[in-house]
C-alpha cells in the first residue's frame, strides 16, 4: 500500500481501513469517495443491481455522509448475453441511487467473460460530524443494524438448496439502504465509531475497528442477529472462500472462548454483501439507538458486544 499523502486536506485515507476516503473542500465541507463491485449473487438482474448499489452507497452512510453522485462500473459479456440483462442491472442500481437522493452521472464498461457490476459513489459530509471506524471507546456497546448470513444463503441458493422465504428475507436486507442506520445514529447521542459489515465479515470489520482505536472488541456469538430459519445452512457445505479466509485473516489476533455458540461463531466470519452498520455507542445511549433503529424499521437492532481495553495483539474476542 502506498504511503499516506502529505496533502493536509486528506482527512481519511487508507491507514485505518476505513469505509471511504474523505477529502476537505475549500468551503469546509468534505467529499466522501468509495467504490465497490462484484459478480452476481442472485439470478434476477434487477435485484442484483439493487444489491450492488445499496452495497456501494453503504460506505458513504458509514461515514455519516450524504450520497451525491454515482458512476456505474460494468464488466459484461456482450458477445454472449443480451444487453437487456445489463439494462435490468442498471435499472436496479438506479432504483437504489434515486432512493438515496443521489444522481447517476455515467460510468464505464468493458467486455468481460463474467458479469461484474458496482458503483463509484461520491458523497458529502460535515467533517465535524463525520463518523469513522477509529474512535471506539472502552466501555462502548456495539450495535448491529442488519442480520448476518447472506453468504450462507446466497451460496445455498446457487446450489438450489435455499428456501425461497429465506432468500427473500436476505434480499430484502441487502437492498435496504444503510441510511436507516445512519439516521438512527444521528438521532442518538455519544455514537463514537461506525463501520459497515461487508466482505471481511463481522469479526473482520470489528478487528479493523479495534486496531484503529487501539482496543479489543468482544462479540457475543449467541447475540448475533440472524435470518429466521438459517440454522440448517450454517455448515461447511455453504462456506465461501471468503468466509474461510476471514477466519485465517485473524490468526494470532483472535480469541474464541469456550462455550461460544457454534451458530453465532459461523455467522461472525460469514462474508456479508450490503451488510449492516456496526455502531459503537456509549452504554447509556445504547437503548436509545436500538429504539431509533426499530422505529425506522431496520432489519436488526441488536447489541452484539462491547469495547474492552486492548489485550496485547488480540483485536477480537468471541464469547
Amino acid at each position: 500500500m502506498p504511503p499516506r499523502s502529505a496533502d493536509p486536506n486528506l482527512l481519511v485515507g487508507t491507514e485505518t481501513s476505513d469505509d471511504a476516503g474523505v477529502y476537505l473542500l475549500p468551503d469546509g465541507s468534505a467529499l466522501v469517495q468509495t467504490l465497490d463491485f462484484f459478480p452476481p449473487l442472485v439470478d434476477d438482474p434487477f435485484v442484483f443491481g439493487q444489491i450492488a448499489a445499496a452495497n456501494a452507497l453503504s460506505d458513504v452512510y458509514a461515514m455519516n455522509g450524504r450520497p451525491l453522485t454515482a458512476m456505474n462500473i460494468v464488466g459484461f459479456p456482450d458477445n454472449e448475453l443480451p444487453l437487456s440483462i445489463l439494462a435490468e442491472i442498471l435499472r436496479g442500481a438506479a432504483d437504489r441511487v434515486t432512493l438515496a437522493g443521489a444522481v447517476t452521472v455515467g460510468g464505464h464498461s468493458v467486455r468481460d467473460g463474467e458479469i461484474k457490476f458496482g458503483l463509484s459513489v461520491t458523497g458529502i459530509v460535515d467533517p465535524k460530524q463525520m463518523t469513522t471506524n477509529a474512535s471506539a471507546r472502552v466501555g462502548d456497546v456495539l450495535v448491529l443494524t442488519k442480520p448476518l448470513g447472506t453468504a450462507f444463503i446466497t451460496t445455498a441458493n446457487k446450489k438450489e438448496e435455499c428456501p425461497e422465504q429465506l432468500l427473500a428475507a436476505a434480499i430484502a436486507s441487502m437492498i435496504e439502504l444503510n441510511a436507516v442506520g445512519r439516521d438512527a445514529a444521528r438521532a442518538t447521542s455519544d455514537v463514537h465509531a461506525v463501520t459497515d459489515v461487508t466482505g471481511f465479515g463481522l469479526a473482520g470489520h470489528a478487528s479493523e475497528m479495534a486496531d484503529a482505536a487501539g482496543v479489543t472488541i468482544r462479540l457475543i456469538a449467541a447475540d448475533l442477529p440472524r435470518f429466521v430459519g438459517i440454522e440448517p445452512l450454517l455448515n461447511a457445505r455453504y462456506h465461501t472462500r471468503a468466509s474461510r479466509s476471514n477466519r485465517d485473516f485473524l490468526q494470532g489476533r483472535l480469541v474464541i472462548e469456550e462455550g461460544a455458540e457454534p451458530d453465532g461463531l459461523e455467522l461472525a466470519f460469514d462474508a456479508q454483501t450490503s451488510g449492516g452498520l456496526l455502531i459503537s455507542v456509549s452504554p447509556e445511549h445504547a437503548d436509545a439507538l436500538t429504539s431509533a433503529l426499530r422505529s425506522r424499521n431496520a432489519s436488526a437492532a441488536s447489541v452484539v458486544g462491547r469495547v474492552e481495553p486492548r489485550r496485547d495483539a488480540i483485536a477480537v474476542v468471541i464469547a
